[in-house]
């Protein structure tokens, strides 16, 4: 083996000081986007909880979205708050456990963001057989699946990306151990690595990504048929909000890692990935639950129920 080729045990997460350099400034942005989020789908986690009236397939996986938002932010924003100051760039020695996290999490949320429109086409399209379709056994081992996808996705992309000889620069230009920018770093061809990731977008990414589109599709398509103005254009914005975050989710993700090596381009991957990391766990708690009425009116009367007591 070439002497030049080291075992990395750490690496120095750059953040965004390729792109921008008052990065001070964005602090009090990202610590705000942090608890907005973690407070948003904490409050439909505890409206899932202590109401019985929500207790359907719908808010069982709109909750377990928002469990995994909170993790996954959990995984990425606090780290990436500590790098946006001079001294917060420290050798990051957790790398391989937070990749496998953030991995395991967003592979999971694909997976489960296919479910939860599949569940809608089915509630809207085969309503008679809605309760016999999405079972209580069919949703759990929907939940499950996503979780074991995640798990077997993350660990080969962890095991593969980390097991590469290191002989260049230990500074990773990205605000979380993620798999491209650290290809990057590796001095022997990354073609298996990079062929792996392919497959992988390939069928995890954009198969989930297809059954979302075309679960909507069928529930635009069976709106279209109401005679009832109001619903055609209630449903018509739920469903294009939904769709836009999915998009965002799903767009952002896919073009992170659906790309070979040689186009990444310094700074770019971090703008890029704080669409799928930061952004949409900011939106899907308002897109998805807290513009529902029955959510809304479930986490008013806990709060009111608190106050009274």
């Amino acid at each position: 083996m070439n002497s030049n080729h080291t075992m990395v045990t750490g690496f120095i997460l750059l953040g965004f000081s390729g792109v921008i350099r008052n990065q001070v400034v964005l602090f009090p942005i990202f610590l705000c986007t942090y608890i907005i989020t973690v407070c948003g789908n904490l409050c439909i986690i505890l409206a899932y909880k202590l109401s019985p009236r929500l207790h359907t397939p719908m808010y069982f996986f709109l909750s377990n979205l928002s469990l995994l938002e909170i993790i996954y932010v959990s995984c990425t924003v606090p780290k990436m708050l500590s790098s946006l100051w001079p001294e917060g760039k420290l050798i990051f020695s957790g790398c391989a456990i937070q990749m496998y996290c953030v991995l395991l999490l967003g592979t999971a949320e694909m997976c489960m963001l296919g479910a939860m429109a599949y569940d809608r086409y089915i509630a809207i399209c085969y309503p008679l057989m809605y309760t016999v379709i999405m079972s209580e056994v069919v949703c759990i081992q929907l939940i499950v699946a996503s979780y074991v996808i995640g798990a077997v996705n993350s660990l080969i992309h962890t095991k593969l990306t980390l097991s590469l000889p290191f002989c260049r620069s230990k500074e990773i230009d990205h605000f979380f151990c993620d798999v491209p920018p650290i290809l990057v770093l590796a001095c022997q061809d990354t073609w298996v690595n990079e062929l792996v990731i392919f497959l992988s977008v390939f069928f995890v990414m954009i198969g989930s990504f297809i059954v979302t589109l075309i679960s909507y599709v069928k529930i635009i398509s069976k709106i279209l048929k109401l005679h009832s103005t109001s619903s055609k254009k209630k449903t018509f914005a739920t469903c294009s909000s939904h769709v836009i975050v999915v998009t965002i989710f799903f767009g952002s993700a896919i073009f992170t890692y659906f790309r070979p090596k040689s186009t990444y381009r310094i700074g770019q991957n971090s703008l890029v990935s704080l669409m799928y990391t930061t952004i949409s766990p900011l939106l899907n708690p308002f897109i998805y639950s807290l513009r529902n009425k029955e959510v809304t009116s479930s986490i008013k009367n806990i709060f009111l129920l608190k106050i009274k007591f």
